[in-house]
């Protein structure tokens, strides 16, 4: 072999070039891929951690407000018990009911030393009020020793009538008379009658936001959104408005900027299915710790990464140069390869041109052949009305009209085969009596002349459907049973059956006949094969060719099942029609 061109040469050299491009450019995204998935990765880590230490932190005052609802929920239900509060409001004595409250409600409205701790300072209530049956505010007679309330404040008190459940609500501590920051926590207990069991008053008592300290490390700031406002923390606007527009309670953290830094929020709703307006505790939590770390593993990945990309860069050298190495003889073997596809390819043209020009002679062939066999067979039977032929001379002749039937079944078979080669034959699927297409060859079968004494038997149902051609379908049957009766002993059976499986009919047709050799199995179903056990029986080794490939067109299949000294079996699959189909 010639040694390799200057110009593969400089493809060779061009692509070894491209080569290492390629590597290093391969090398460079997959580092910096994994550099930005694991900063990623990293940071997501980092995040989840300080998202759960909020979450426990939260956690934790969650439980502390809850204990502390709970203890004034029950101080409360314990005050609406006092029987000088119940006589005054039975007996419909309101204008004993402040006074009488004032000696049964001293110990919640006195600050001191009598309770002690956060928790206890937080049972003690700043106002009470009392409501009437509809709701409305019942006026103190001294305003003083309840604590004191401006008229808009008041008003914020009232309830629908029939409360029979405590209610939780909260008012600004704007509108109250001291003035100071914050909202009062209002807790509602209905009074229900000893006497008619409902609801004659409801008592509402005010309490400070209860708060706890949930680790100073941390630094985390909670506040209460109430009707558009927040009150306790400083909020950007934006970040009130949308929570006034989108829902104030998150139910997942969510970043914000306060005073220019980042901060997780997270909103509870305080008061579910309460009369009074919706209120909720708004947390927020600095993210300044997460910023700093995110930072850290960032410039921790990107070393690393450089290392990595510095590595693989290197790498990709000493890749590409083995790599690059079998190219010259890759590009000398594509040539001749090529060459070597292109003769294949000019031979399977020429191939495919043969096999057309094969199929369209035998078509061709087979419609001249037509002409003349008729002519011949028409002046055959002329021929034998003539008066002055002898009965030997007669029986020769029918014995050629005989002839030419045989020669025009071929001449059919032949036609039909090339438009099957050339993909020309289409059927026209409908439902199809398979049972009634049995008899009707069986009674062909049984009108040719039976020198052997063949005995049929039957074993099929009747009335059996089947999607397919009825022309084809009765020339599948013919075949396969003029094969039985040509290939069977004197005295013989042919037996035919028909069963249904699995949306399939299967049709055993069966003779008595000698056992077909072993090495000729597998041969035949080819046209124009005869094994020695068929040299003496007329034909032309076309009948099983052409009942399989109709077979097939009819999306099923031609089998041998068995031959052996009691007989040969072929398997007609055909499919079976769906009820009350039409095709």
């Amino acid at each position: 072999m010639s040694a390799p061109s200057q110009p593969q040469e400089s493809r060779v050299a061009g692509f070894r070039t491209k080569l290492v491009i390629g590597t290093m450019l391969v090398v460079a995204t997959v580092t910096l891929l994994a550099l930005y998935f694991t900063q990623r990765r990293l940071g997501a880590d980092v995040t989840e951690a300080l998202e759960r230490e909020f979450q426990s932190e939260l956690t934790a005052l969650n439980h502390a407000q809850e204990v502390r609802r709970a203890a004034l929920v029950e101080r409360c239900r314990a005050l609406v018990r006092k029987p000088r509060i119940h006589a005054a409001l039975e007996d419909d004595a309101l204008d004993l009911l402040y006074p009488s409250a004032e000696d049964e409600l001293r110990d919640v409205m006195v600050r001191g030393d009598a309770f002690n701790g956060p928790i206890r300072q937080g049972l003690q209530a700043e106002f009470y009020r009392f409501l009437d049956r509809d709701g409305t505010v019942i006026p103190p007679t001294q305003p003083r020793s309840v604590g004191l309330l401006d008229p808009s404040a008041e008003s914020r008190l009232r309830l629908p009538g029939g409360v029979d459940r405590p209610q939780i609500g909260y008012l600004p501590v704007g509108v109250a008379a001291n003035g100071e920051p914050g909202v009062f926590e209002l807790v509602a207990m209905p009074i229900i009658s000893l006497e008619t069991g409902e609801s004659i008053a409801v008592l509402v008592l005010g309490f400070k936001p209860f708060e706890v300290s949930v680790g100073e490390a941390t630094e985390m700031k909670s506040g209460i959104w109430l009707e558009g406002a927040v009150y306790g923390i400083d909020l950007p606007a934006p970040v009130v408005v949308d929570l006034a527009r989108y829902g104030a309670e998150a139910t997942r953290p969510m970043r914000v900027r306060l005073d220019g830094s980042p901060h997780l929020l997270l909103s509870k709703h305080l008061n579910p299915d309460s009369h009074y307006a919706a209120a909720f505790e708004v947390c927020v939590y600095p993210l300044a710790g997460l910023v700093a770390r995110q930072r850290q593993v960032r410039w921790q990945v990107l070393g690393a990464g450089t290392l990595m990309l510095l590595v693989g860069l290197a790498g990709s050298q000493v890749l590409a140069a083995r790599l690059s190495a079998p190219v010259e003889k890759l590009a000398v073997d594509s040539e001749e390869n090529r060459t070597q596809r292109q003769r294949a390819e000019a031979a399977l043209e020429m191939t495919s041109v043969e096999l057309q020009r094969s199929a369209r002679f035998s078509a061709d062939a087979s419609h001249q052949l037509k002409t003349p066999v008729t002519v011949l067979r028409a002046g055959l039977e002329e021929l034998l009305t003539h008066e002055r032929l002898t009965p030997e001379q007669c029986h020769d002749v029918s014995a050629l009209i005989h002839q030419t039937f045989r020669l025009s079944t071929l001449i059919e078979d032949l036609l039909l085969l090339s438009r099957m080669d050339a993909g020309r034959l289409k059927l026209e699927f409908a439902r199809v009596d398979l049972s009634q297409l049995i008899e009707a060859s069986l009674d062909d079968l049984s009108a040719l002349p039976d020198d052997v004494d063949i005995q049929v038997e039957t074993d099929f149902p009747p009335d059996l459907q089947i999607v397919g051609e009825k022309r084809y379908t009765s020339i599948i049957l013919q075949n396969l049973l003029e094969n039985a009766r040509k290939y069977n002993h004197p005295g013989g059976r042919i037996r035919i059956s028909a069963r249904v499986h699995g949306g399939l009919v299967h049709v055993a047709i069966a003779n008595t006949g000698p056992m077909i050799p072993v090495g000729a199995r597998a041969h035949i179903f080819e046209r124009f094969h005869r094994a020695a056990m068929g040299e003496n029986v007329p034909g032309y080794g076309l009948g099983l060719n052409l009942a399989r490939e109709l077979a097939r067109l009819h999306r099923g299949d031609l089998v041998l099942t068995r031959s052996d000294e009691n007989g040969t079996e072929f398997e007609l699959t055909l499919a079976l029609a769906a009820p009350g189909s039409q095709s």
